[in-house]
């Protein structure tokens, strides 16, 4: 028999085991009145559990292990916390526990009291060589637990971004508009160039861009030069004068360039290139200073699309993916999927951070309206589902996927997982 506590815990947790005529090793006749809470901190694994053991009601905290020695493997006995633990509950006993006053510890041995099927089941999915453990079941799986889930995964997912979001919100003094420049920049980079694009948001602040936002040469120059792009020697007219606007920018405000080498260009499609993501991050800037307080004014989805669209960027990039090297003419404008990304991953998490912070749970719901409404991801991640027979019909739903993926299902954690308790549970 192969298993681990989490497995006894889900046992427990959901009463899965014989409840008729229930007694403890020592003979003690018992009733489970509440379970308890699972506890994810330090201390005893179930809190508030309320038990009756031979007539006599007990509140307090219930600790559950493989085999009853594992209290003494684990220290318990030396350790105060679990001197309220007012039931044992193991797989099987081999050797009684006792209090640090000497007073023994009821046991509860599920051995025997619950069916093998679960084991099996369980065994099953933790054994599983599928792209997930649950891939064979979930498709088989009511809609209305899946939507359950996902709206407790999409909360998650968000928690966990606007975290990140908050903890650089304190180091910028609460600057929302500086914050958000800077994850909008790290997004810009498209998980491959996001380092280089973040570092460059922290090397040029926007209260430098806000003085240059009626030269749109300047914010060009800024951009390309912070990054790294205009220390080389160059010929065509255009970067030639992005050097020489450069050039006087960067005594006047001190600025030092980060290294051109941290950028990536290989197996990347030249529209990916980041010298035009540059290009389009500059024009973005032209477009739209100080971006967030825009976008908290914009409650339709239509109308955010259009703050990305259309951006004024150089004709330069018509003809060049690199500066002096001519191609021909290509689109330099953001497409609608990377559009959607954006939207994604820094605006609908920007929203929900800000309602959160600022209690005004009217821009956590705004961002979730948006996430209803934009397209799913595409990727192998949430293909994967699909071929589960789970589809993404919008982001909402993929952003919720990628979340049990990886929380969850990569990590075999489907004992905390609402679809995975009603695959074993059946």
């Amino acid at each position: 028999m192969h298993f681990s506590e989490n497995f006894l815990y889900f046992i427990w947790q959901f009463r899965l085991f014989n409840t008729n005529e229930l007694y403890c090793v020592g003979g003690e006749k018992l009733q489970v009145l509440n379970p308890g809470v699972l506890n994810t901190h330090a201390g005893p694994d179930f809190n508030q559990a309320k038990l009756v053991i031979d007539q006599t009601t007990w509140a307090g905290n219930v600790e559950i292990h493989t085999k009853s020695s594992d209290w003494i493997l684990h220290n318990h006995g030396k350790d105060k916390s679990y001197e309220s633990v007012i039931l044992h509950v193991v797989y099987e006993q081999d050797k009684p526990i006792y209090r640090m006053n000497g007073t023994v510890v009821p046991v509860l041995a599920l051995k025997g009291l619950f069916k093998e099927e679960l084991l099996l089941n369980y065994n099953a999915i933790m054994m599983s060589l599928n792209k997930f453990p649950c891939a064979k079941q979930i498709g088989q799986v009511d809609k209305i637990c899946i939507k359950g889930m996902m709206s407790r995964l999409i909360v998650e997912r968000f928690e966990e971004k606007s975290g990140a979001v908050l903890e650089k919100l304190d180091k910028l003094k609460g600057d929302w508009d500086e914050t958000f420049y800077g994850f909008m920049a790290g997004n810009f980079g498209f998980k491959v160039n996001a380092i280089p694009f973040e570092l460059l948001a922290d090397s040029l602040p926007q209260h430098i861009l806000a003085k240059n936002k009626d030269n749109n040469l300047a914010i060009e120059a800024l951009v390309f030069g912070q990054a790294g792009f205009l220390e080389e020697e160059l010929v065509d007219e255009y970067p030639t004068r992005l050097k020489s606007e450069y050039s006087f920018l960067k005594k006047k405000y001190g600025l030092k360039p980060i290294d051109k080498s941290l950028w990536k260009f290989l197996r990347m499609r030249p529209q990916s290139f980041p010298t035009i993501r540059l290009a389009q991050f500059s024009a973005l800037i032209i477009k739209s200073n100080h971006l967030f307080s825009k976008i908290l004014e914009v409650d339709d989805l239509a109308q955010l699309y259009q703050l990305f669209e259309n951006l004024p960027v150089n004709d330069y990039w018509l003809t060049h993916f690199h500066f002096n090297k001519c191609t021909k003419q290509v689109s330099v404008q953001v497409g609608r999927k990377s559009i959607q990304n954006v939207l994604i991953n820094t605006v609908c998490t920007f929203l929900f951070a800000y309602g959160k912070y600022t209690d005004q749970p009217q821009f956590m719901d705004r961002a979730f309206d948006f996430l209803d409404l934009i397209p799913s991801e595409d990727n192998i991640i949430i293909e994967q589902y699909l071929d589960s027979g789970i589809k993404a019909h919008n982001a909402f739903m993929s952003q919720a996927l990628l979340q049990l993926n990886k929380y969850y299902c990569t990590q075999k954690k489907c004992l905390n997982c609402g679809i995975g308790i009603k695959i074993l549970k059946k």
